[in-house]
């Protein structure tokens, strides 16, 4: 399961990332509205944590545009505030949980499952595109009996190509999205994990190819 955590205070923002990785979710964390808005847009993730009091965009902002996009990935709202008022705001924004620091983790924990087993039909197991399927808790790319396993980043840059079917994904993108932000990897990293898919889709049989944007980046194509 993918969580996105939009926290400014880098202290509970490692915390929670590292409580959720330990409970072998998959997290990406992000400091301020503006690039959790970004971020959520993609709608890759299966629930979102999200602060309230966040830099450039607060949460109750972040949430609304999210709704208005028609992206329906479940929201729990942090902050440290317990007015009646706020709760009411953020639910009316189209939060679906709302949690009030401090906290037991233990309890983010339960509220998530919750949400997400509330959200059956949203939270997918699998996502496939032409002859070739993604099982997002296997780490398994399938074509019809025959499978392979994918590595973290593998895993990663896979799954950003076939949320975005038939759309050519930046360098930039994938770099930012999978090595973070702040990380130094450079378009040498992107090739080398595209190249290891290529092998793979071969090795499957499949008619999917990974195809290059000069200069830009690359999409999923498949052949008929």
């Amino acid at each position: 399961m993918k969580v996105l955590i939009v926290e400014d205070e880098i202290r509970l923002a490692d915390t929670l990332s590292q409580i959720m990785s330990q409970n072998k979710y998959l997290v990406d964390t992000v400091h301020d509205g503006a690039d959790g808005l970004d971020y959520a847009m993609s709608n890759r993730y299966d629930i979102i944590v999200l602060d309230v009091m966040l830099p450039k965009r607060n949460g109750f902002e972040v949430v609304k545009a999210l709704r208005k996009a028609k992206i329906s990935t479940p929201v729990i709202l942090l902050t440290a505030k317990d007015e009646v008022s706020d709760k009411i705001t953020g639910l009316d924004s189209g939060a679906d949980d709302y949690l009030t620091k401090p906290f037991a983790p233990d309890e983010l924990l339960a509220r998530i499952r919750a949400l997400t087993r509330r959200q059956g039909e949203v939270v997918m197991n699998e996502l496939s595109f032409f002859d070739i399927t993604l099982n997002l808790s296997m780490y398994m790319l399938q074509k019809d009996t025959k499978s392979i396993r994918l590595g973290h980043k593998e895993f990663e840059v896979m799954r950003l190509l076939i949320t975005n079917p038939c759309v050519v994904v930046s360098k930039d993108e994938m770099i930012s999205k999978i090595w973070g932000e702040e990380s130094d990897a450079e378009d040498n990293n992107v090739e080398v994990y595209i190249s290891f898919l290529r092998k793979k889709l071969q090795y499957l049989g499949s008619k999917v190819n990974i195809a290059t944007q000069r200069k830009i980046g690359y999409f999923l194509e498949g052949e008929k």
